[in-house]
């Protein structure tokens, strides 16, 4: 029997030692990917080590590196960069570019004209004497223009007057300094410059001849006579002159002139009676309208105001009900 147990143990034994030769064993190696850490406090442990990691580090890497090259040098200051996107800004915005020319070259011809009258005699004259004598001798010139052409002289003066009052009205509205309508501050200037100087040029010597006498009440006489029957007469002649230079109807430029008249003359009630006591009591008949001029530059920010704000609101109402 035990010869029997014996034998069966030995075949048994001797088909497992076949079945394992039978099976190959296959060794991955993780070492690669896996390093063994050793505690002597703990067993030891398996802690996975990426490659993925490295490669995600390297490819932001990379993309940091571009993000540097396309972001713009660093090495300006802050007012260098602002100068530079100042000066983009103007010369990409082709209106204010040319906005800014116009001013700067009516500046410029304006200053060099009032500052070069004595240029033939600047020989061994020093800077103060020239800018003392400037004033006086342009003052003498002006003169001589007036003798020479006084409506020619004042049609210029009320021209230049009536565009750089647009200007003004433009910027009170809100727009930017450099940022003017040209177009309507030249319709303005046009009217200023045909229609303004040489009619007030006739109307001073009409006042004159109305009113001849130099007694006490002829000086508020033709401030009365100024502020209602001229200015009347003004006032429409400007608005409904700027209504056709628009293109607009007879009729949308009568119907805007019924309704700003009454408060384009009582706004100048505000205004002109207190110049005129000085145009008819101080100033001389062939200096009047350039004193008048002066004061324009105040009253043509009123009155280009309400000439232009009836005629933008109804283009706007216009437009929106298109879009409607």
């Amino acid at each position: 029997m035990s010869a029997l147990n014996n034998f069966a143990s030995h075949v048994l034994s001797k088909k497992s030692l076949q079945q394992s030769k039978k099976t190959p064993t296959s060794f991955i190696n993780f070492s690669q990917f896996f390093t063994i850490q050793n505690s002597p406090k703990t067993p030891s442990r398996i802690s996975l080590v990426c490659p993925i990691n490295a490669v995600t580090e390297d490819r932001e890497a990379k993309t940091s590196q571009e993000n540097e090259k396309k972001e713009p040098n660093k090495n300006y200051t802050e007012v260098e960069r602002k100068i530079k996107n100042s000066l983009l800004s103007i010369l990409l915005d082709k209106d204010r570019f040319f906005n800014a020319a116009i001013v700067l070259g009516a500046g410029t011809l304006a200053i060099t004209k009032l500052l070069t009258i004595d240029h033939e005699f600047w020989h061994g004259w020093t800077l103060y004497e020239i800018l003392r004598y400037a004033p006086e001798h342009n003052w003498i010139a002006y003169e001589e223009a007036l003798k020479a052409n006084p409506v020619l002289a004042k049609m210029a003066i009320s021209g230049i007057v009536y565009s750089v009052g647009d200007w003004i009205a433009q910027c009170y509205e809100g727009k930017p300094l450099l940022e003017f309508d040209r177009t309507r501050m030249f319709r303005s200037g046009l009217v200023g410059f045909s229609l303004h100087g040489s009619l007030s040029h006739y109307y001073y010597q009409f006042c004159e001849a109305l009113f001849p006498s130099n007694d006490w009440w002829v000086v508020p006489a033709k401030v009365a006579f100024d502020q209602t029957i001229w200015s009347a007469i003004w006032n429409s002649i400007y608005f409904v002159v700027l209504g056709l230079l628009r293109f607009e109807s007879a009729a949308t430029i009568f119907g805007e002139l019924k309704t700003t008249f009454w408060p384009m003359l009582t706004a100048g009630w505000k205004l002109w009676p207190f110049a005129h006591l000085i145009t008819y009591g101080v100033i001389p008949l062939e200096q009047r309208l350039l004193w008048v001029d002066c004061v324009e530059l105040v009253w043509v920010t009123i009155l280009s105001t309400y000439s232009n704000e009836k005629s933008e609101a109804r283009i706007s109402e216009e437009s929106e009900a298109k879009s409607d």
